[in-house]
């Protein structure tokens, strides 16, 4: 998990400094005697501080791909990001289109002994690489703990929660991979970075 808080930190270290920047520049760019020049910078720096840490969030563009699971359960792709360590981090929500609430399966931890001693999880998960015939399983910690949202029992109507998987990056020439989940349909997904 500290990979993923690492990840997390970047994105926030990637907007504090725009932020800082984008308030250095509306502060020099200031002074002289006419008002109208100052308004029409700040605005125009006001439009690009809000349209930045949106379109990295990525919380407004469509998911890359939904798999379907039983009992009305999906799981919606928001990301599949390449990272320079030598990882795949994938990132959705884990939704309830049913009516009532639902068991996560507990086929979603895989069937490893090490995975499922530390709790139901999305340890199952894998990315099949059908260019390099190569399938690539949930990474682990030092401790065997799977590198996924853990704790995962049940979800209630209309609940999303989020959640990550990390996998060993495939070659860089491979962008698209097929992600698999026990219990869920496949879908194939674009690795972006």
């Amino acid at each position: 998990m500290s990979i993923r808080f690492t990840v997390q930190a970047r994105r926030g270290a990637v907007v504090l400094t725009l932020a800082a920047g984008l308030a250095l520049g509306v502060a020099g760019c200031g002074g002289g005697g006419d008002d109208k020049k100052p308004e029409t910078q700040a605005s125009a720096s006001k439009g690009s501080a809000g349209s930045g840490p949106s379109a990295q969030e990525g919380q407004s563009q469509a998911p890359l791909a939904e798999l379907k699971g039983p009992d009305g359960i999906l799981l919606q792709v928001i990301s599949a990001q390449r990272d320079s360590g030598g990882f795949v981090t994938v990132n959705g929500n884990l939704k309830n289109d049913g009516a009532k609430s639902a068991v996560i399966p507990s086929q979603m931890s895989g069937d490893e002994t090490e995975i499922i001693k530390h709790g139901q999880s999305l340890g199952g998960a894998t990315l099949v690489d059908a260019q390099g015939k190569k399938r690539y399983y949930v990474l682990r910690d030092t401790d065997g703990r799977p590198l996924t949202t853990v704790g995962l029992t049940t979800i209630e109507a209309g609940q999303t929660l989020p959640v990550f998987m990390q996998f060993p990056s495939p070659p860089t020439n491979t962008t698209e991979v097929t992600l698999q989940l026990p219990t869920f349909s496949s879908a194939l997904i674009k690795i972006s970075g």
